[in-house]
């Protein structure tokens, strides 16, 4: 039977947080121990009260860190049990640093405008090689969100599918490896944007218009149809863009 690595004293460990209820920094602190090799794969975090307590931060700050990190693939949050390190994370560690993980609103717009690019690429890929089977499904993703109305996990499920499809269908499979990953960064983001009630109509107008330039297999209209699709979406989540700057 394999044993759990021993874990660190954390009360010496961990040192507290500059700023208050600051997901980023409790996120970049522990990314930095794990950095470090303070933390070996399969160590078991303390509890969020304990990391709480010993960074000087509300647990929402420190409930947030933990949640991005699982979606990240750097920790493992195991319902009843707790928060580990995952196995492989040394390879992980270096990508997700430099590409500016959850280090503030800046770095996160230009994480999202990159991925406006890549995602009109990938509808124009997908306009070239799309058959109809490919196109049938699309549409289903589309009548999906139609459906979910106001349900907003229904609909933000759909709303990936759509995108996932997109660059499976685009034939690239690099492509797809990097706007997996870059929508997993921005997975929190998109969730505490807020609610989409009033972006529902938008949103399907718009990815009706990628869909029919996919189906007329027009790339350059597929292309420009997400890329303003991904322009509006932003505006929607992030409405005042200045603010970026403060950061």
């Amino acid at each position: 039977m394999s044993t759990q690595p021993e874990a660190p004293d954390f009360t010496t460990l961990l040192r507290p947080v500059v700023r208050e209820s600051s997901v980023s920094e409790v996120a970049r602190l522990l990314l930095d121990h794990l950095a470090e090799g303070n933390l070996k794969p399969g160590t078991r975090l303390p509890a969020e009260r304990q990391l709480a307590d010993a960074l000087h931060v509300a647990r929402s700050s420190v409930r947030g860190a933990l949640s991005a990190l699982d979606v990240l693939g750097v920790i493992e949050v195991r319902p009843g049990s707790g928060s580990y390190v995952r196995e492989g994370t040394s390879e992980f560690l270096p990508r997700a640093i430099s590409w500016g993980m959850m280090l503030g609103t800046r770095h996160t717009r230009d994480l999202a405008e990159v991925r406006t690019f890549l995602e009109g690429v990938s509808a124009r890929l997908a306009a070239d090689r799309a058959d109809a089977d490919d196109v049938e499904r699309l549409e289903g993703h589309l009548n999906r969100m139609r459906e979910a109305g106001t349900d907003v996990r229904a609909f933000v499920e759909s709303d990936l599918a759509f995108h996932l499809d997109l660059a499976d269908i685009s034939g690239n499979a690099v492509l797809g490896d990097i706007l997996h990953s870059v929508r997993a960064l921005l997975q929190g983001w998109t969730e505490h944007a807020g609610g989409i009630e009033d972006a529902v109509a938008e949103t399907l107008r718009e990815y009706g218009a990628v869909l029919d330039a996919i189906r007329a297999h027009d790339a350059e209209a597929a292309d420009a149809a997400m890329v303003e699709h991904m322009r509006r979406a932003g505006d929607r989540l992030n409405p005042s863009p200045r603010a970026d700057t403060e950061n």
